[in-house]
């Protein structure tokens, strides 16, 4: 009867423990997705393999022939699956934490005026989660109902730091359940941690600025050497070939003549796209772990890098014949 009689907001909180502990034992979705990319990658690497000893003759570009380059297509694309999905997901979970973040300290502060009304930090937190947060307003709402419902503070603060598990909202949070559990002015500890929180963040958004010049001059560089190769991948190895096969067939081939060994022209093209790869996924790395610190972003910049270097490697350089 109480249940039933209860306010709405009181009403929703029933089935949180429940819905809690399904997102705590279940596994998410960025691992699922690192899980499957990996079944994908080792099923695509392993055809792979087969069109490089020829017992597959599968062509991604029709008249090449099995060899070296069709099993390059299928690492490649295997390695996209390993990454891309992964990294994309990763740092769409990353950026939402960072907008829920974001309005962290406009939230204290409110809590902090309305504890300064002489409110217990419960009935601070309930009163507070009326605004508006952005993202951080559905987080809010639910620690509000778990309050309203007569869950603890302190319970309900450390379900809202699992819910949202960053370095930042752990301090937050630790920092504010001591000070409740100390008695005291709450008020000016919750102003204070707004403060640092608010100077946290202005940091972090200079330290992405500055960075973000590099991350810039990554891209270049990579793009210079994309052309770079192309230019000699699709000008100077034909022109190789070419040479080599008009000595074959002239008077200086002949004993003790000039011969050019243009038979290892594919090594070469093999080297250069094997080059394009390892610059792109270093590149990428390096541009993500520059710009926030982060691997998950890196991959992103990978996965496009490798993309972009892989499509006009494979189909804007001609075929070379042999």
């Amino acid at each position: 009867m109480a249940t039933a009689n209860a306010p709405q907001s009181v009403r929703k909180v029933k089935a949180l423990p429940t819905a809690s502990t399904a997102k705590e034992g279940g596994i998410p979705r960025e691992i699922w997705c690192l899980l499957g990319g990996g079944v994908a990658a080792g099923a695509l690497w392993v055809i792979a393999v087969l069109n490089y000893v020829g017992t597959f003759n599968i062509e991604l570009r029709p008249g090449e022939g099995t060899g070296a380059n069709p099993a390059i297509d299928f690492f490649v694309l295997g390695l996209l699956c390993l990454i891309a999905p992964y990294g994309f997901a990763m740092t769409a979970k990353l950026r939402r934490i960072a907008k829920i973040e974001e309005r962290l300290p406009d939230f204290l502060r409110d809590v902090a005026e309305a504890g300064r009304f002489g409110m217990t930090l419960p009935d601070a937190i309930v009163v507070a989660s009326t605004g508006r947060y952005g993202l951080l307003t559905a987080e809010i709402k639910k620690m509000a109902s778990q309050l309203e419902w007569g869950v603890p503070v302190a319970t309900a603060l450390r379900l809202f730091e699992e819910r949202v598990p960053t370095p930042l909202v752990q301090r937050v949070v630790s920092i504010v359940t001591r000070a409740n559990e100390a008695g005291g002015n709450v008020a000016d500890v919750l102003t204070m941690v707004a403060h640092d929180t608010r100077e946290t963040q202005l940091a972090m958004q200079a330290r992405q600025i500055s960075m973000l010049t590099y991350v810039t001059v990554i891209y270049i560089a990579f793009f210079v050497f994309i052309v770079t190769i192309y230019i000699m991948a699709a000008v100077f190895l034909p022109q190789m070939i070419t040479a080599g096969q008009g000595v074959a067939s002239s008077s200086l081939s002949g004993s003790g003549g000039v011969s050019l060994q243009f038979q290892f022209v594919p090594i070469l093209f093999l080297a250069f796209m094997v080059a394009v790869i390892v610059h792109a996924v270093g590149d990428g790395v390096m541009a993500g772990v520059l710009f926030n610190g982060r691997l998950a972003e890196g991959l992103q910049h990978a996965t496009i890098m490798l993309t972009v270097g892989w499509l006009i490697m494979r189909f804007m350089v001609p075929i070379l014949n042999v």
